[in-house]
């Protein structure tokens, strides 16, 4: 027991002393404030309004909108989930665990009988495992006689991992599973959205952390995090940060993109930041620090559980079909703005290039294998 206290504290003390802790600590609580700071702002000086009001779903067409979620079985994905069951969706749970697929869809069925679920083990860090998942998908729809389209994608799935891992093409496993994994699904599932009879729309989840990318590059050694995993420690909330500004870039430049090829705009996109929600996204941070860092958040009153932490997602999710390449962060509909390096159109074009080729490249290797 001594020793495994003693352990336990060594590793505190370790953590504590490390750059990345300090990186957390400060920038990343600047960077929550500044969001919320916004709100303010925008709440004494700006007299139009900067939000908007949820809207029930379309049916048109179908006989209930589909709607999938990534990262469901827990937390956030779980809560969005449950609530748009409610709203009438069909929704996919995708997620890496079928143990916890299963308990997700049981606790939700629990609660709503009427829910209509299905759930798909997916990993957003194997490309092969999300090609796998596209065409399941697709021979569920077909096989269930529903509508060959989706209406509804929320990237939800994310990780913060404390140490260098590796994937199978050779990437950090943290910028494929919070954005090449995000950039390839969303790739490889826009025929459906674009198929939907009625508007979609693409939801992004993201973080106020990515304030504190000041300068980023987006050539193919950053994007797929190989130059991350050569540092000599490993710089995991820089990994985290970056990875989100990613997303953030990549929701904007997608907005910018389907706008000029469909000016009725049927695929929306929209990013969104639920703030402070206490999930289990900091299991791979020492126990004693992560519940210090919640107490403390709980304490000022910034820290939500998923329940109520879903709601920007929701608002995200409902908004007007006209609502696209906006910013949701606070709830009761509300939007701000993102970094202003998030806004770059010029890095925007750059990081899309690179996570085109990084996709293709993905697409040939899946056929020399399958081959």
């Amino acid at each position: 027991m001594t020793m495994t206290v003693g352990k336990e504290l060594k590793e505190v003390l370790h953590f504590v002393c490390s750059v990345e802790f300090w990186r957390m600590a400060v920038l990343w609580t600047v960077s929550l404030l500044s969001s919320y700071m916004q709100l303010l702002v925008q709440r004494l000086f700006v007299h139009r309004s900067n939000s908007h009001i949820r809207c029930i779903p379309p049916t048109t067409g179908l006989m209930r909108p589909v709607c999938i979620i990534t990262g469901a079985t827990s937390g956030l994905g779980a809560a969005a989930a449950s609530a748009l069951s409610r709203e009438g969706f069909y929704v996919i749970l995708a997620g890496r665990s079928s143990h916890l697929l299963l308990k997700t869809v049981i606790e939700i069925t629990s609660q709503n009988k009427d829910a209509h679920l299905k759930a798909f083990q997916v990993d957003l860090s194997s490309f092969q495992s999300i090609l796998k998942f596209k065409d399941s998908l697709e021979h569920w729809l077909l096989d269930s006689n529903m509508h060959s389209s989706i209406q509804l994608l929320i990237n939800n799935a994310g990780i913060l991992a404390t140490s260098s891992r590796v994937t199978a093409e050779g990437y950090d496993q943290m910028m494929s599973t919070n954005y090449i994994g995000t950039f390839s699904l969303t790739t490889a599932l826009l025929p459906l959205l674009k198929n939907s009879p009625v508007p979609s729309r693409i939801v992004n989840v993201t973080s106020f952390t990515h304030r504190h990318v000041f300068g980023a590059q987006f050539d193919n050694e950053t994007v797929t995090g190989k130059c991350f995993l050569r540092s000599k420690q490993y710089p995991f909330a820089h990994v985290y940060e970056y990875s989100k500004l990613c997303l953030l870039l990549f929701s904007y430049e997608l907005h910018r993109q389907l706008g000029l090829m469909d000016r009725s705009r049927h695929v929306s996109v929209i990013a969104v930041d639920p703030g402070v929600v206490k999930t289990n996204i900091m299991r791979e941070v020492p126990s004693l620090i992560s519940q210090a860092a919640f107490t403390v958040l709980r304490l000022v009153g910034l820290l939500q559980y998923p329940e109520d932490g879903i709601s920007s997602v929701l608002d995200a999710a409902l908004a007007p079909p006209e609502m696209s390449g906006v910013y949701f962060f606070g709830g009761k509909g509300r939007i701000i703005n993102s970094s202003l390096l998030s806004y770059n159109s010029k890095l925007a074009e750059e990081l899309w290039t690179t996570s085109s080729n990084i996709y293709i490249n993905s697409q040939l290797a899946s056929r020399e294998l399958s081959d």
